[in-house]
């Protein structure tokens, strides 16, 4: 469900991780057409076509909710659950990591505020894929 898209995260980048999002991504779409999935889901039908090519450098703009809404068809899950699963997941890192929102945003490459981070990982604002590589990462790093 995103934040165990790598079978083994030990030393992934956020350039890694965004490559297997898209990869679970470009699978849940599979072999339909982006149109129609774009129509079922009512995420727009380019981030759809990105997500059917596996095209992680399109995805990093893409939001946690866009990516929820395609992944919904596969997990069988409400994507509002995916949703708040990825972002409780991320909290629960940050505990065994022990990282506070100011350090993760002075440690990732998006360009976040301490307080934008806390919104996003309490699901008040957008959280791109790009973002959630980033967080992803440092949290896989830090961890004991």
């Amino acid at each position: 469900m995103l934040y165990d898209a790598l079978a083994d995260p030990d030393g992934a980048t956020p350039a890694d991780l965004l490559d297997a999002y898209a990869a679970e991504l470009s699978a849940a779409v599979g072999d339909d057409d982006p149109a129609a999935v774009a129509e079922e889901t009512g995420v727009d039908e380019a981030v759809v076509a990105a997500m059917a090519d596996g095209d992680a450098d399109a995805l990093a703009d893409v939001r946690l909710t866009d990516a929820a809404a395609v992944l919904e068809r596969s997990a069988e899950v409400p994507a509002h659950d995916i949703d708040h699963e990825v972002r409780d997941h991320l909290m629960m890192e940050m505990v065994t990591a022990i990282l506070d929102v100011d350090t993760i945003a002075a440690e990732i490459e998006s360009d976040l505020t301490g307080q934008e981070v806390q919104q996003a990982l309490e699901g008040r604002t957008r959280l791109t894929l790009g973002e959630l590589a980033d967080i992803h990462a440092l949290l896989i790093e830090r961890s004991p």
